[in-house]
């Protein structure tokens, strides 16, 4: 396996270490009123869509939601109850443009006990800066190499940059283990007996402001997962141009040199990471 020189480990460690940014001081904070009484932050609205938001509930209220210059705040209810609200205001803000992309997907927003508290849109967690998770798997040889995928020119987000051999957001109804063979065949054609060879590797929280949007936050499960000299893999849901196998030493290079997506960047460096501290996963 090539080596990797120091001062390039280091500067993929300084990288993970800043994987998770505090949202902007401007940005108005989400306080979600949750059991117990527990009042917590959740969420942080880019401050171009405030005025929107307060003139909306202004006109027509959404039951239990409600703003002032403090923060939007979501009182304590049932699951069912606050899914609706903030499908409501989800809705208004797609209206208004708020909200591109939308995916008539859910994703569901876990608290620290892990319960699913609420479900929404996709699309809105970046508008309102929820908390997501995602499931990505870094796919490597024997021989040292990693498969990449180059995301489609299509994609509306990162086109055209490199990502993990398969990744992608965990619906409301999946586990992460389920999100990783569910993209593993769509993405790269790996089909279920060797999918469910995958094994857990660990997680990176990854937050940060998006320019002109919202803010990104969200839970990477990462799996590693070893393939045979002759698998090659094959898209089957047109998100992947193509695929490339290369060296750690190389992928470090293109981390470095902003090729990939920045979620990917991190899973790849920390697939790098503890590669280059123990023996080869095998």
């Amino acid at each position: 396996m090539q080596k990797i020189n120091d001062s390039t480990l280091a500067a993929l460690e300084e990288m993970l270490q800043n994987s998770a940014r505090s949202a902007p001081l401007d940005f108005l904070p989400i306080f979600f009123m949750g059991a117990h009484a527990e009042k917590q932050i959740i969420g942080h609205i880019n401050p171009e869509f405030i005025a929107y938001i307060q003139d909306s509930l202004q006109e027509k209220k959404i039951a239990h939601i409600h703003i002032d210059h403090h923060g939007l705040f979501i009182d304590s209810a049932s699951p069912f109850l606050i899914s609706a609200s903030l499908t409501e205001l989800a809705n208004r803000l797609r209206q208004a443009g708020f909200i591109p992309g939308w995916r008539n997907e859910e994703f569901a927003w876990i608290d620290h006990n892990g319960h699913a508290y609420f479900r929404l849109e996709r699309a809105a967690f970046r508008t309102l800066g929820l908390r997501s998770t995602a499931s990505h798997i870094n796919g490597f040889t024997k021989e040292g190499n990693l498969w990449l995928g180059r995301r489609s020119e299509s994609k509306r987000t990162d086109p055209g940059l490199l990502d993990n051999l398969a990744a992608g957001g965990i619906a409301a109804d999946e586990t992460p283990w389920v999100c990783a063979v569910r993209e593993l065949w769509e993405e790269a054609g790996v089909p279920p007996q060797l999918a469910n060879q995958i094994t857990p590797a660990g997680k990176v929280h990854m937050r940060r402001p998006i320019l002109g949007g919202g803010f990104h936050d969200e839970q990477l499960f990462i799996y590693d997962l070893a393939l045979s000299s002759n698998f090659i893999p094959t898209n089957h849901d047109g998100e992947v141009s193509s695929f490339i196998e290369i060296s750690l030493a190389e992928a470090a290079a293109r981390i470095l040199a902003e090729e990939f997506t920045t979620d990917a960047a991190f899973v790849t460096a920390d697939f790098i990471l503890r590669s280059n501290k123990s023996s080869f996963p095998s």
